[in-house]
């Protein structure tokens, strides 16, 4: 028994459902480039958990500096592949499969069927646009969640040094997690256009909320419904055991420890803001695999981006209200998508509100520092 187990019937959960996706929608190209990047994803946090952090140790700013900067160069990498070639990921061969692509996954671009080549650099640049856009998003809204793992922590008074390690395990959990919601989302969305205006008052409602919560957020773990019914359900150790997640006391069932009741509470932490921002992103793109790389490559930076900002996210309070204003945007924007296509709204314009948002939220955070009791 162990959490390599546990995550392997998981995956294999979601893996059963993602194939009865691709029998459908998928092309072989597509299957091909998901699970190659995902294999190279995970190998790199096999690696940094195998042998960066093969004992628990509490992660230095250089340390969390250089992993935030890998994840960012391979997102934007990426990135760079897609402006170039990314048509390759479709498997668009000739005119007719640009159009077929274009059409189901209601790209802006215009055809030249004099021009193929053109036409085809058009896409990528438009698909690498989306992707951009997608992962700054995604990005952004992340600092919420960053938020929320900081309280996690604190609550739970998990040592700095298992904080990466718990942050691994979560992070394999939201790609699979991601994973089932972005694909199965993309398909209702298909098939149920309307969904997006769904989205779009969800969304509305959501960053109307974040101006009307006052006071800082509390955490009191042993009250939470997640936490009360794995304590019902399973045996709990009544402490930490290093970093172990499961105990085996002398001549007793497993127990899980404390440090597994974290980590589901990051997990179910996670969950609760994907329905903030996998909506979000179909404000951007419908297609399943822009959502899902700019979506993944946002998350995975988010670990090495914690501990990177831990000690100084209270400084930039005012991302939260940022994040407030990127939601209410993104639902109208959802909401009225029809008019905004037919005057000429390009993402372009989501990508510069975006940034002026962000880098605004800063500087006011800056000029305006939060008082501290």
């Amino acid at each position: 028994m162990g959490l390599p187990f546990f995550y392997l019937c998981y995956a294999s959960f979601f893996l059963s459902l993602l194939v009865y996706y691709n029998a459908i929608y998928m092309h072989w190209t597509e299957i091909v480039f998901y699970i190659g990047v995902l294999a190279v994803i995970l190998t790199i946090l096999l690696v940094d958990l195998l042998v960066f952090d093969k004992e628990s140790h509490e992660v230095s700013i250089k340390e969390a500096f250089l992993w935030t900067l890998l994840w960012i160069t391979l997102g934007l990498g990426f990135g760079v592949f897609i402006y170039f070639s990314g048509h390759l990921i479709h498997g668009v061969r000739s005119l007719a499969d640009l159009q077929q692509v274009i059409q189901k996954y209601e790209y802006t671009v215009r055809i030249n069927p004099e021009d193929f080549r053109q036409s085809l650099r058009s896409f990528d640049h438009e698909m690498a646009l989306n992707y951009i856009t997608g992962y700054l998003l995604e990005k952004t809204l992340s600092v919420d969640n960053l938020f929320v793992m900081i309280l996690i922590f604190a609550s739970f008074g998990v040592h700095p040094r298992h904080h990466k390690r718990i942050l691994f395990w979560g992070i394999l959990g939201a790609i699979i997690l991601r994973t089932l919601f972005i694909f199965l989302g993309a398909a209702l969305v298909l098939k149920f256009h309307w969904i997006l205006y769904l989205f779009g008052v969800f969304l509305l409602y959501s960053g109307v909320k974040v101006f009307f919560e006052k006071g800082e957020e509390k955490i009191e773990p042993q009250n939470h419904p997640v936490i009360k019914f794995l304590s019902k359900h399973t045996h709990v150790f009544p402490r930490f055991v290093g970093g172990h997640f499961f105990v085996k006391p002398r001549g007793q069932f497993w127990h899980v420890t404390p440090l597994f009741l974290v980590l589901v509470f990051i997990e179910f932490s996670d969950i609760v803001f994907a329905f903030d921002s996998i909506p979000a992103i179909f404000s951007v793109t419908l297609d399943p695999y822009i959502v899902f790389f700019s979506n993944i490559f946002a998350i995975l930076g988010l670990r090495a981006l914690y501990f990177f900002l831990a000690k100084v996210v209270e400084k930039f309070y005012a991302l939260q209200y940022g994040v407030g204003i990127l939601l209410v945007f993104i639902g109208i924007k959802l909401l009225f998508a029809e008019k905004l296509h037919q005057w000429g709204f390009s993402n372009i314009y989501s990508l510069i509100f975006i940034v002026v948002v962000i880098s605004g939220s800063i500087l006011y955070s800056l000029a305006f520092p939060k008082n501290k009791k």
